[in-house]
């Protein structure tokens, strides 16, 4: 049992106003990120940079990722959790204005690894939040809204890409998202009272709890595999398609985004099949189908490529309800912004860093389809790791 001034959990209905508010402040937090994907082929142009230096951008983020999310406690626990997201999306705002005169590659690496620090903040203080304020029988409803966050933003990131590159710069459009994201903040911060309880500072102890754990390592290498097929996939197809498939630039961030609408829907099928099969069940099937359909992506062309690419962000987006609410269960409720916070940046450094990189040097090298296919075979082969998880059916009340 904790001692913090906790808030009642309620229904799923009576919490809903918050959980969108959430999900957007989360999503200002991924979009801020990874419109740099569609804006890859103007910003290579315009930069010089070369495939392999690309892919490396979202290394840098996600190192920054890391190192804010396993940083979040020593902030939460002293500003609360609204004061964590408040730091995150307002930081994020400022960081993105000053990318907007950047110049060189080098300028880029060091905002997206600060965005990722500010992003490092956001989730498990969201995470906290939702599933503090929503009672356990509706966690799978609430996450699944929140997980609609990640493909909406990589909806519009593309579309809005093609839509506006034709009229206006790359910087221009970082702008614009800058000062969406400081409007929000200046709203969270005046106006939110959501939040307004501590999150837990790491110590030795609870890390070693955490760490001691079998669940913390599985889950750990399931989202990374779940990441890698989602956001490593799509932070470097619109460069894939304009390479090695001859998509034009205008065409292949169409495609990109509108593949990734069925996301959109599918997150709420993960939340569904979580609540009805469980979340073991859920994660497997998502990882094997998808990782067949990225063997696929990496090793044929033609009409079914075309339909593949629509088809793997589908199956992938299951993934992540299931994922949370799994990983929620991992550790009684007093830690579990902190095993958030250790095991979704260490994910994100591997799927949505060093897999974009490593995919960029293939392209360099050999072929990012071929990094592709291999990504696809290690993700059918870790779907097995759900077999070893121990979940808690028995949890304590509180935050």
């Amino acid at each position: 049992m904790t001692d913090k001034a906790c808030p009642i959990p309620v229904s799923f209905i009576d919490a809903v106003g918050k959980i969108i508010f959430l999900t957007f402040l989360f999503f200002l937090s991924f979009i801020s990120r990874f419109i740099f994907a569609p804006l890859l082929p103007s910003l290579s142009g315009d930069l010089g940079i070369t495939t392999a230096q690309a892919g490396s951008i979202f290394l840098f983020g996600s190192i920054g990722v890391a190192a804010g999310a396993m940083g979040s406690g020593f902030i939460s626990s002293r500003a609360n959790h609204k004061g964590a997201l408040e730091i995150s999306v307002l930081g994020a705002g400022i960081v993105l204005i000053a990318c907007v005169f950047s110049g060189t590659i080098g300028v880029v690496r060091i905002v997206m690894f600060l965005l990722g620090i500010a992003a490092g903040f956001n989730l498990p203080s969201n995470m906290a939040v939702i599933t503090a304020i929503v009672s356990r029988q509706d966690w799978g409803k609430a996450l699944a809204v929140q997980q609609t966050a990640p493909p909406l933003s990589l909806i519009l990131g593309p579309l809005l890409a093609a839509i506006l590159l034709p009229w206006i710069s790359w910087r221009a459009i970082l702008a614009w998202i800058a000062c969406a994201l400081i409007i929000s903040g200046i709203l969270l911060a005046r106006f939110g009272a959501l939040g307004n309880f501590p999150g837990d500072q790491p110590n030795f102890l609870n890390i070693k709890v955490i760490l001691a754990k079998r669940s913390f390592w599985f889950m750990l290498t399931l989202f990374a595999l779940g990441i890698g097929g989602n956001l490593g996939i799509y932070t470097m197809l619109p460069l894939y398609l304009v390479k090695e498939h001859g998509f034009g630039q205008e065409l292949a961030n169409t495609m990109v985004g509108l593949s990734q609408i069925s996301t959109f829907f599918m997150i709420f099928a993960g939340g569904w099949m979580t609540d009805r099969f469980g979340e073991k069940r859920t994660m497997a099937a998502s990882l094997i189908i998808s990782g067949a359909l990225m063997v696929l992506m990496g090793t044929i062309s033609g009409v079914w490529f075309n339909v593949i690419i629509f088809l793997e962000p589908a199956a992938v987006a299951c993934f992540f309800p299931a994922a949370f609410a799994a990983l929620s269960r991992t550790v009684q409720p007093n830690l579990r912004s902190l095993v958030t916070s250790w095991t979704t940046p260490v994910a994100f450094l591997i799927g949505g860093g060093i897999f974009p990189a490593l995919l960029g040097y293939m392209g360099q090298a050999y072929s990012i389809g071929l990094g592709i296919a291999i990504a696809g075979i290690l993700m059918i082969l870790g779907s097995s790791l759900v077999l070893l998880l121990e979940l808690l059916d028995k949890m304590e009340e509180g935050c």
